[in-house]
């Protein structure tokens, strides 16, 4: 018996957000193996509905909807942590699981199945050069206690230049009749490792934290 093709667009959209899904779950992201199903599955019945109910005069009423209403989606995944923003990698990932439903209910399988290949790659794959880059250059912030002078004040910029590491931005403050200065710099975990150490050696800093 032939199963009739919106069955096997459903099917297929299952099977294709259930693989991707199950990445997402694998390492523990907000839009899991469920998740990604669903929008799978729906952006392949809404525009298969699209093509039903608006036929020839207007096929994508319905689906040019679905962009719209997925960026929602993604948006509630995007949250803001300390001095970064994170979850832009699963929002992207609910971006293109529509994306890819609408490509099967369109009946757009080759490239569907190229582009399922391509975003399982990048996702499976590049997590490791990501790790790479992050130890060849990472951001921190440090919170630097030291006594009120403009000498400490300079001896910390030459601190920070001396270890190599790059500042992106600089704050001071006052507390408690100490100095507080916030400093926000890019290096190698190397060059941070020795930055710490002239830290704890400077007879003036009284406390730091990163």
């Amino acid at each position: 018996m032939d199963i009739p093709e919106p069955i096997v667009k459903l099917l297929l959209a299952i099977l294709i957000g259930g693989v991707i899904g199950a990445e997402r779950e694998y390492r523990d992201k907000a839009a899991g193996f469920r998740t990604i199903i669903f929008i799978c599955a729906g952006a392949t019945l809404f525009t298969i509905f699209s093509q039903e109910i608006g036929g020839e005069q207007d096929p994508v009423r319905i689906a040019a909807n679905i962009v719209s209403g997925v960026g929602f989606l993604g948006a509630g995944a995007i949250m803001r942590g300390t001095g970064r923003v994170m979850g832009l990698t699963t929002a992207a990932t609910i971006w293109l699981a529509a994306a890819l439903g609408m490509g099967i209910g369109g009946g757009y399988y080759q490239e569907t199945a190229l582009a399922t290949g391509a975003i399982l790659a990048v996702l499976v794959f590049f997590p490791i050069l990501e790790g790479w880059i992050d130890k060849m250059r990472e951001a921190r912030s440090y919170e630097i206690v030291s006594t009120i002078s403009p000498a400490i004040q300079q001896a910390l910029q030459t601190m920070f230049r001396d270890s190599g590491l790059h500042v992106r931005d600089q704050k001071l403050m006052k507390a408690d009749g100490n100095m507080v200065s916030l400093w926000y710099v890019i290096g190698a975990p190397s060059e941070h490792d020795r930055l710490t150490e002239r830290l704890l050696e400077h007879p003036e800093v009284k406390e730091f934290r990163y």
